[in-house]
């Protein structure tokens, strides 16, 4: 089975608080209904001003009387506090060195438990708590350290013994899990997500890691799944229990609704059966985990990185149900534990506190010719309002430097690249799967993909008119397609948006250029045709309209620029621009940021009753006022 549970070591900042505060709090306490009431206090006991706010486990830590104490829930530690069999296992393991305390929620309570449980039974090494995990300690922090990575391989040994030469979770029933799962996914996310309707969209992530097929493939995968997880770390980010969809039923948009309406109800009824009177108003009804055998686990959230995080913990609460029906039968929360930590008072304040979330969070783009000055300006702008971004570019290179750039700088769970020649078919499709496999689906096309070329019309041969016409009117032709149906899917979630970066030149004639200009004018009546197709599945259709962006452009950079030059009898260099900029009626340079705004405006609500418009940037120009 491999050397299934091992140690996971997190880094991040303290709180700071007095000690002596600290046991004095004890004072105000009267008992467990209390428990709200005594984090109220912690910030009383703050040290130095530390703006950290202090965990609810700060008693855990605070009422024992050791110099290092560590509280940890790896995969193997939470296996022992989450099975039937997990008191006599510790036993088995430790012999008296571990003692054992039954779940309770954590706070001040918890806290008292574990003190007098430890004066009660001196000489303990560290006390496993039910459903939580471990808190060991040492007379020096490396001592401390080394105790709890000890105990970690204690366990993780332990279970691996156990779990040797046996097949997991009842063996496989499913022998021949699909083999193209990718494309499956790619298929499936954007059904899943344009059906969860709600107040915010949703970005997906997909897994099929080995150890969630062994599981999703398995005898009593459908009853575990049920059951739910059972750390509250697990739980918060995971919901409840799952969603499970029958493979053979993908491609059926009706059962697909139905069982989203039937978790949906299904969850409802359990806030009402577990409500108390002060609970807050019910959250969110849609599922965060989707399992779905021979294909694996997808998550939904408000953003890419929680989605990430919520499949990340669940593949360690698969983990968990390995090891814990190893030893006796896996055990989840207790449903109204579960809702009270769910809809905890304190949980909701803490969410209260969380900012709110920009304006793109949630939405997907795509931009073709990413990799260039007015594509990867876009991608920046709805990036930096939290949009995910696939970039797509047939520059390589360029690509995967732009991609990393953004990495960086925004982070590197919402941007990924797809190499794409907008003139091949099959590229383009391999693109907005990748988009839909990665973020779940799309709402956002930007076409930019763009090529240049000057000549009189006696010199445009056949080869220089094709070459612009098949990237600028077959290429945006092709990407407008492949998005559409994913840009249908978002007709409930309030529409979908495609914004076309036009030209100038696709309303004004321009010397030396018909194939180039008429190219433009093409793809601008196409984004009206496409307008009038789109209303009716909610999908916007517009167009920006640069003229000049010289900075930034990799067209600029070529031949084009040689070509202009020449058109207008001057210098290709500063002269150029000069003439550019000295031609428009405001006399300012565009810029590929300036381009990038007015495409964030067509793409973002604050349009959401404008289609089949064009935008003009170019500093004034009124041969391109639009008649």
């Amino acid at each position: 089975m491999g050397q299934r549970f091992g140690r996971r070591h997190r880094l991040d900042g303290f709180a700071t608080l007095y000690q002596s505060r600290l046991l004095s709090l004890e004072a105000h306490y009267a008992g467990p209904e209390d428990d709200d009431k005594m984090v109220g206090f912690l910030p009383h006991c703050t040290f130095n001003l530390n703006a950290r706010a202090a965990s609810i486990d700060t008693p855990l830590h605070a009422l024992l009387p050791f110099a290092h104490l560590d509280h940890v829930h790896p995969d193997a530690i939470i296996a022992l506090a989450a099975s039937a069999g997990g008191e006599t296992a510790t036993r088995d393991i430790w012999g008296g060195r571990i003692g054992w305390l039954p779940w309770k929620r954590p706070g001040y309570t918890l806290g008292i438990q574990l003190r007098d449980y430890v004066r009660a039974n001196p000489g303990l090494e560290g006390v496993m708590l039910a459903g939580h995990g471990i808190i060991c300690w040492g007379d020096s922090a490396k001592t401390c350290y080394e105790h709890t990575i000890g105990l970690i391989a204690d366990a993780a040994n332990f279970l691996n013994r156990k779990l040797a030469g046996k097949p997991a979770f009842g063996g496989a029933v499913l022998k021949s899990p699909s083999q193209d799962r990718a494309a499956v996914a790619a298929d499936l996310m954007p059904r899943l997500r344009g059906l969860m309707t709600g107040t915010r969209r949703k970005v997906g992530h997909f897994s099929d890691d080995s150890e969630t097929l062994e599981f999703v493939n398995s005898r009593d995968f459908e009853h575990l799944a049920a059951v739910g997880t059972s750390c509250p770390d697990h739980f918060l980010r995971t919901k409840i229990a799952p969603l499970t969809l029958d493979p053979a039923k993908l491609r059926d948009d009706g059962y697909l609704a139905a069982k989203l309406a039937e978790y949906r109800v299904m969850y409802a009824a359990y806030y009402e059966r577990c409500k108390r009177p002060n609970s807050p108003a019910m959250r969110d009804a849609n599922p965060v985990v989707v399992l779905v055998p021979g294909l694996g686990r997808i998550t939904f959230a408000t953003d890419k990185t929680t989605a990430r995080l919520a499949g990340e913990f669940y593949g360690n609460a698969i983990n968990v149900m390995r090891g814990a029906e190893a030893i006796g039968g896996y055990i989840g929360l207790d449903e109204q534990e579960a809702f009270d930590i769910e809809y905890w008072l304190l949980e909701e304040a803490k969410l209260q506190r969380v900012p709110a979330p920009k304006p793109m969070v949630g939405r997907i783009a795509l931009v073709t010719g990413g990799a260039g000055g007015i594509g990867a300006a876009s991608a920046a702008r709805l990036l930096a309002d939290g949009a995910c971004v696939m970039l797509a570019d047939h520059d390589a290179a360029a690509l995967e430097d732009i991609r990393a750039a953004f990495a960086k700088r925004f982070g590197k769970d919402v941007v990924r690249a797809a190499v794409c020649d907008v003139t091949d078919e099959a590229q383009v499709q391999a693109a907005f799967d990748a988009c839909a496999r990665e973020f779940g689906g799309l709402d956002i096309l930007v076409a930019n993909a763009g090529v240049a070329s000057s000549a009189p019309i006696e010199e445009t041969t056949v080869d220089l008119w094709n070459r612009n016409y098949s990237v600028l009117a077959e290429g945006y032709f092709l990407t407008s397609r492949a998005a559409w149906p994913l840009l249908k899917r978002m007709k409930e979630q309030g529409g979908s948006a495609v914004v076309f970066i036009g030209s100038k030149n696709g309303v004004a004639a321009a010397t030396n250029a018909s194939a180039y200009a008429s190219a433009k004018a093409a793809a601008n009546h196409l984004a009206r045709c496409l307008a009038l197709e789109g209303a009716p599945e909610g999908i916007r259709v517009n167009v920006v309209n640069p003229d000049a962006v010289i900075r930034g452009s990799k067209i600029w950079d070529g031949d084009w620029r040689q070509e202009r030059a020449g058109a207008h009898g001057i210098d290709p260099g500063d002269e150029l621009e000069a003439h550019y900029r000295n031609r428009s009626m405001l006399k300012r340079d565009v810029l590929p940021e300036d381009i990038a705004e007015a495409v964030y405006f067509l793409a973002s609500d604050m349009s959401a009753k404008s289609t089949g418009n064009m935008i003009n940037v170019d500093a004034g120009n009124a041969q391109a006022f639009t008649r």
